[in-house]
């Protein structure tokens, strides 16, 4: 079957709302409770922490039919400006689905990064790259065998998280997490307050406070 391009969802945030949430650390948005999509742990940041760039950005997903990715090379002409690509190969480790040339392309084209649940290689250079960030659950150096199949912009599986097309990635060195247009703006407020919550632990910590005070715990 050739590769499928599926349209995306229109949806009615402003970029006000979306960016409300460039300040929120993955932690504190995981925290807010299970249903946060967060995706799976193992797949990682490609460089290592406190080097990684944060990623933030708008989902273009490509499901892949592994060790075919066809639709990784189709998506070269959908993605843009502020989009992330979204790699669902299943975790196939034994073929990489973008490399150098690829990634290059996109990120040349305004997208800020990518997601891989499978493998990439050609990994020195784009961890060289600060202002676009990885994140993959392998790396080998062998390739794709065929370009022929696949779907882009339909709702995938990442590491056991549903993302869907236009949803908000924000990674960092902790890990992924994926927000829903819904999820972006019905939990900001909770996810800003959260933010408050913590700095006012710490300040009361180190205050002298002790850690029973400041987290209301009972007397032992």
């Amino acid at each position: 079957m050739p590769v499928t391009i599926h349209p995306v969802p229109q949806s009615d945030l402003t970029q006000a709302e979306i960016e409300r949430w460039r300040a929120i650390p993955v932690a504190v948005a995981v925290d807010l409770g299970r249903n946060l999509n967060q995706i799976d742990p193992a797949i990682r940041p490609l460089m290592p922490p406190g080097q990684q760039p944060r990623l933030f950005g708008r989902a273009v997903t490509a499901f892949c039919e592994a060790p075919d990715f066809g639709s990784v090379v189709r998506a070269m002409d959908v993605i843009g400006p502020g989009d992330v690509l979204v790699i669902a190969a299943a975790g196939h480790a034994e073929s990489a689905m973008i490399g150098e040339i690829l990634g290059g392309h996109i990120r040349r084209k305004g997208a800020v990064g990518l997601v891989c649940d499978g493998a990439i290689r050609d990994v020195g250079t784009l961890a060289s790259w600060t202002d676009f960030s990885v994140f993959t659950r392998s790396v080998t150096p062998r390739g794709p065998s065929s370009a022929e199949r696949g779907e882009i912009n339909r709702p995938v599986t990442i590491g056991g998280a549903i993302v869907s097309p236009g949803d908000l990635l924000i990674g960092d060195d902790d890990g992924l997490v994926a927000l829903t247009p819904a999820t972006i703006r019905a939990r900001i407020a909770d996810a800003e307050a959260r933010l408050v919550l913590e700095a006012k632990w710490e300040d009361a910590l180190k205050a002298g406070q002790t850690a029973e005070a400041v987290f209301g715990l009972k007397a032992p």
